[in-house]
Protein backbone atom coordinates (compact mmCIF):
# COMPACT_ATOMS: atom_id res chain seq x y z
CA UNK A 1 0.00 0.00 0.00
CA UNK A 2 1.25 3.40 -1.02
CA UNK A 3 1.74 6.22 1.38
CA UNK A 4 3.11 9.49 1.40
CA UNK A 5 6.07 10.21 3.79
CA UNK A 6 4.38 10.71 7.40
CA UNK A 7 4.83 13.94 9.11
CA UNK A 8 5.71 11.62 12.63
CA UNK A 9 8.18 9.14 11.75
CA UNK A 10 8.33 6.44 14.18
CA UNK A 11 12.13 6.22 15.71
CA UNK A 12 14.01 6.92 18.83
CA UNK A 13 15.03 10.36 17.79
CA UNK A 14 11.41 11.75 17.17
CA UNK A 15 11.28 14.28 19.82
CA UNK A 16 8.44 14.28 22.92
CA UNK A 17 5.18 15.55 21.18
CA UNK A 18 2.97 16.23 24.65
CA UNK A 19 4.71 20.05 25.50
CA UNK A 20 1.98 21.60 24.63
CA UNK A 21 -1.38 21.61 23.05
CA UNK A 22 -2.00 23.64 20.14
CA UNK A 23 -5.06 25.66 21.63
CA UNK A 24 -2.24 27.36 23.84
CA UNK A 25 -3.48 24.71 26.72
CA UNK A 26 0.02 23.29 28.02
CA UNK A 27 -0.16 19.58 28.84
CA UNK A 28 0.80 19.05 32.34
CA UNK A 29 4.61 17.67 32.58
CA UNK A 30 3.92 15.64 35.69
CA UNK A 31 1.53 13.66 33.68
CA UNK A 32 3.72 11.93 31.67
CA UNK A 33 5.66 10.05 34.29
CA UNK A 34 2.28 9.13 35.93
CA UNK A 35 1.00 7.57 32.80
CA UNK A 36 4.34 6.14 31.57
CA UNK A 37 6.61 3.43 32.28
CA UNK A 38 5.24 -0.24 31.57
CA UNK A 39 2.29 -1.07 32.60
CA UNK A 40 1.11 -3.88 35.66
CA UNK A 41 0.29 -6.66 34.44
CA UNK A 42 -2.62 -8.39 35.71
CA UNK A 43 -3.33 -12.00 37.20
CA UNK A 44 -3.84 -13.67 33.58
CA UNK A 45 -0.84 -13.98 32.76
CA UNK A 46 3.07 -12.25 32.16
CA UNK A 47 4.18 -11.76 28.57
CA UNK A 48 1.07 -12.87 26.37
CA UNK A 49 0.16 -10.57 23.64
CA UNK A 50 -2.72 -8.35 24.24
CA UNK A 51 -4.66 -9.31 21.37
CA UNK A 52 -5.21 -12.31 19.19
CA UNK A 53 -7.84 -13.57 16.84
CA UNK A 54 -7.32 -16.81 15.02
CA UNK A 55 -9.53 -17.35 11.82
CA UNK A 56 -12.10 -15.76 13.32
CA UNK A 57 -15.89 -15.98 11.41
CA UNK A 58 -18.80 -14.16 12.45
CA UNK A 59 -22.54 -14.09 11.25
CA UNK A 60 -25.62 -12.59 12.70
CA UNK A 61 -28.21 -15.38 13.03
CA UNK A 62 -28.77 -17.68 9.26
CA UNK A 63 -27.36 -14.31 7.21
CA UNK A 64 -24.18 -14.43 5.74
CA UNK A 65 -20.30 -14.03 7.66
CA UNK A 66 -19.92 -10.35 8.08
CA UNK A 67 -16.47 -11.43 9.49
CA UNK A 68 -14.14 -14.04 7.18
CA UNK A 69 -10.83 -15.94 8.60
CA UNK A 70 -9.86 -12.81 10.51
CA UNK A 71 -6.20 -13.42 11.58
CA UNK A 72 -4.09 -10.71 13.32
CA UNK A 73 -2.37 -9.49 16.93
CA UNK A 74 -1.92 -6.51 19.03
CA UNK A 75 1.36 -6.86 20.86
CA UNK A 76 1.96 -4.32 23.97
CA UNK A 77 2.95 -1.01 23.35
CA UNK A 78 1.70 -1.19 19.40
CA UNK A 79 -0.06 1.40 17.89
CA UNK A 80 -2.05 0.78 14.74
CA UNK A 81 -4.67 2.03 12.52
CA UNK A 82 -8.19 0.57 11.71
CA UNK A 83 -9.65 1.10 8.59
CA UNK A 84 -12.18 0.45 5.68
CA UNK A 85 -15.16 1.22 3.60
CA UNK A 86 -18.61 1.31 5.15
CA UNK A 87 -20.11 -1.91 5.66
CA UNK A 88 -16.95 -4.40 5.06
CA UNK A 89 -17.08 -5.32 9.06
CA UNK A 90 -15.07 -2.89 10.72
CA UNK A 91 -17.70 -1.83 13.24
CA UNK A 92 -18.61 -5.88 14.14
CA UNK A 93 -15.05 -5.97 14.41
CA UNK A 94 -14.67 -3.00 17.15
CA UNK A 95 -17.88 -5.05 19.06
CA UNK A 96 -15.47 -7.96 19.32
CA UNK A 97 -12.86 -6.09 20.37
CA UNK A 98 -14.86 -4.27 23.13
CA UNK A 99 -16.06 -7.65 24.27
CA UNK A 100 -20.08 -6.79 23.52
CA UNK A 101 -19.87 -9.98 21.82
CA UNK A 102 -18.49 -13.08 20.72
CA UNK A 103 -17.60 -14.60 17.16
CA UNK A 104 -19.20 -17.43 15.60
CA UNK A 105 -16.09 -19.16 15.37
CA UNK A 106 -12.18 -18.94 15.59
CA UNK A 107 -10.36 -18.05 18.61
CA UNK A 108 -10.33 -14.49 20.63
CA UNK A 109 -7.20 -13.98 23.17
CA UNK A 110 -7.15 -10.80 25.12
CA UNK A 111 -4.75 -10.97 27.73
CA UNK A 112 -3.74 -14.64 27.54
CA UNK A 113 -7.23 -15.26 27.80
CA UNK A 114 -9.79 -17.38 25.81
CA UNK A 115 -12.52 -14.67 25.43
CA UNK A 116 -15.59 -17.49 24.96
CA UNK A 117 -14.65 -18.57 28.48
CA UNK A 118 -14.69 -16.04 30.68
CA UNK A 119 -18.04 -15.38 33.24
CA UNK A 120 -19.32 -12.16 33.78
CA UNK A 121 -16.91 -11.22 36.73
CA UNK A 122 -14.06 -11.93 34.72
CA UNK A 123 -15.24 -10.13 31.45
CA UNK A 124 -15.46 -7.16 33.59
CA UNK A 125 -11.62 -7.56 34.84
CA UNK A 126 -11.03 -7.57 31.11
CA UNK A 127 -13.04 -4.75 30.69
CA UNK A 128 -11.07 -2.92 32.97
CA UNK A 129 -7.85 -3.00 31.10
CA UNK A 130 -9.25 -1.24 27.84
CA UNK A 131 -10.21 1.88 27.79
CA UNK A 132 -12.72 3.03 25.49
CA UNK A 133 -13.51 6.30 22.78
CA UNK A 134 -16.52 6.47 22.01
CA UNK A 135 -17.16 7.88 17.93
CA UNK A 136 -20.03 10.04 19.90
CA UNK A 137 -18.17 10.94 22.79
CA UNK A 138 -21.09 9.29 25.23
CA UNK A 139 -20.71 12.36 28.09
CA UNK A 140 -23.27 12.78 30.40
CA UNK A 141 -24.65 16.19 30.26
CA UNK A 142 -25.58 16.83 33.59
CA UNK A 143 -21.95 16.15 34.59
CA UNK A 144 -18.75 18.68 34.22
CA UNK A 145 -15.57 17.76 32.57
CA UNK A 146 -14.44 16.72 35.83
CA UNK A 147 -17.08 14.36 36.66
CA UNK A 148 -17.75 12.29 33.20
CA UNK A 149 -13.94 11.63 33.39
CA UNK A 150 -13.78 10.31 37.29
CA UNK A 151 -17.20 8.24 36.72
CA UNK A 152 -15.17 5.11 35.79
CA UNK A 153 -13.55 5.07 39.18
CA UNK A 154 -16.66 6.18 40.96
CA UNK A 155 -18.83 3.52 39.77
CA UNK A 156 -15.89 1.07 41.42
CA UNK A 157 -17.08 2.76 44.48
CA UNK A 158 -13.72 4.65 45.12
CA UNK A 159 -13.89 7.77 47.41
CA UNK A 160 -12.73 11.60 45.55
CA UNK A 161 -10.52 11.97 47.93
CA UNK A 162 -8.41 9.09 46.12
CA UNK A 163 -8.57 10.45 43.02
CA UNK A 164 -9.05 13.94 42.75
CA UNK A 165 -5.41 14.73 41.87
CA UNK A 166 -5.32 12.13 39.39
CA UNK A 167 -8.17 13.04 37.79
CA UNK A 168 -6.89 16.94 37.97
CA UNK A 169 -3.58 16.03 36.57
CA UNK A 170 -4.84 14.23 33.46
CA UNK A 171 -7.14 17.23 32.67
CA UNK A 172 -3.66 19.11 31.93
CA UNK A 173 -2.08 16.81 30.00
CA UNK A 174 -5.31 16.56 27.64
CA UNK A 175 -5.31 20.63 27.89
CA UNK A 176 -8.92 20.69 29.91
CA UNK A 177 -7.63 21.98 32.96
CA UNK A 178 -9.52 25.52 32.58
CA UNK A 179 -12.69 23.60 31.45
CA UNK A 180 -12.85 20.80 34.03
CA UNK A 181 -15.76 22.74 36.04
CA UNK A 182 -17.81 22.95 32.64
CA UNK A 183 -20.53 21.37 31.53
CA UNK A 184 -20.49 19.42 28.49
CA UNK A 185 -23.08 21.52 26.13
CA UNK A 186 -20.84 24.43 26.58
CA UNK A 187 -17.60 22.19 25.49
CA UNK A 188 -16.53 22.42 21.01
CA UNK A 189 -16.33 19.13 19.52
CA UNK A 190 -12.98 19.07 20.17
CA UNK A 191 -13.03 19.54 23.83
CA UNK A 192 -15.42 16.90 24.22
CA UNK A 193 -13.38 14.23 22.22
CA UNK A 194 -10.86 14.99 24.64
CA UNK A 195 -12.34 14.44 27.76
CA UNK A 196 -13.87 11.16 26.26
CA UNK A 197 -10.16 10.69 25.68
CA UNK A 198 -9.35 11.47 29.20
CA UNK A 199 -12.39 9.35 30.71
CA UNK A 200 -11.06 6.80 28.30
CA UNK A 201 -7.34 6.56 29.99
CA UNK A 202 -8.08 7.50 34.34
CA UNK A 203 -8.32 3.84 34.63
CA UNK A 204 -4.86 3.25 33.48
CA UNK A 205 -5.58 0.80 30.61
CA UNK A 206 -3.35 -0.87 29.11
CA UNK A 207 -5.09 -1.12 25.88
CA UNK A 208 -6.78 1.80 23.69
CA UNK A 209 -9.89 1.60 21.47
CA UNK A 210 -10.63 4.82 19.80
CA UNK A 211 -13.52 4.69 17.10
CA UNK A 212 -13.02 7.59 14.57
CA UNK A 213 -11.96 9.83 17.61
CA UNK A 214 -11.16 12.67 14.34
CA UNK A 215 -14.11 12.34 12.63
CA UNK A 216 -16.27 15.39 14.06
CA UNK A 217 -13.81 17.41 13.86
CA UNK A 218 -11.66 19.97 11.49
CA UNK A 219 -8.16 18.51 10.26
CA UNK A 220 -6.35 21.06 12.31
CA UNK A 221 -7.68 19.44 15.54
CA UNK A 222 -7.52 15.82 13.85
CA UNK A 223 -3.44 16.17 13.70
CA UNK A 224 -3.36 17.72 17.42
CA UNK A 225 -5.51 14.50 18.70
CA UNK A 226 -3.54 12.20 16.57
CA UNK A 227 -0.46 13.62 18.59
CA UNK A 228 -2.14 12.52 21.21
CA UNK A 229 -2.64 9.27 20.81
CA UNK A 230 0.66 8.72 19.40
CA UNK A 231 2.20 10.65 22.89
CA UNK A 232 -0.22 7.71 24.92
CA UNK A 233 0.97 5.22 22.81
CA UNK A 234 4.80 6.38 23.30
CA UNK A 235 4.36 6.06 27.59
CA UNK A 236 2.93 2.33 27.20
CA UNK A 237 -0.41 2.08 25.98
CA UNK A 238 -1.32 -0.19 23.26
CA UNK A 239 -3.85 1.77 20.79
CA UNK A 240 -6.39 0.95 18.02
CA UNK A 241 -7.33 3.81 15.90
CA UNK A 242 -10.41 3.00 13.75
CA UNK A 243 -10.38 5.91 11.03
CA UNK A 244 -11.97 6.92 7.16
CA UNK A 245 -9.47 8.91 7.41
CA UNK A 246 -6.26 8.37 4.77
CA UNK A 247 -4.77 12.13 4.83
CA UNK A 248 -4.66 11.67 9.05
CA UNK A 249 -3.28 7.65 8.78
CA UNK A 250 -0.29 8.88 6.39
CA UNK A 251 1.06 11.50 8.68
CA UNK A 252 2.21 8.62 11.15
CA UNK A 253 3.81 5.71 10.45
CA UNK A 254 1.88 2.90 11.91
CA UNK A 255 0.63 -0.62 10.95
CA UNK A 256 -2.80 -0.57 9.23
CA UNK A 257 -5.33 -3.17 9.47
CA UNK A 258 -7.64 -2.86 6.71
CA UNK A 259 -11.27 -4.53 6.30
CA UNK A 260 -12.98 -5.37 2.80
CA UNK A 261 -15.52 -7.55 2.17
CA UNK A 262 -14.91 -9.44 5.82
CA UNK A 263 -11.60 -9.89 5.25
CA UNK A 264 -8.57 -8.34 7.54
CA UNK A 265 -5.70 -7.49 5.49
CA UNK A 266 -2.60 -6.28 7.30
CA UNK A 267 0.23 -3.80 5.95
CA UNK A 268 2.91 -3.38 8.75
Amino acid sequence: MPRRTPIVQRTARSPPMGTAWACSCLIHPLALPLYGGARRLGRFEEGAGVVRFENVGLRYGMGPEVLKDVTFSIEPNSFQFLTGPSGAGKTTLLRLLFLSMKPTRGLITMFGRDVSSLDPDEVAVIRRRIGIVFQDFRLLDHFTTYENVALPLRVLGKEEASYRAEVTELLHWVGLGDRMHVLPPVLSGGEKQRAAIARALIGRPEFLLADEPTGNVDPTLARRLLRLFVELNRSGTSVLLATHDIALMDQFDARRLVIADGRLYVYD
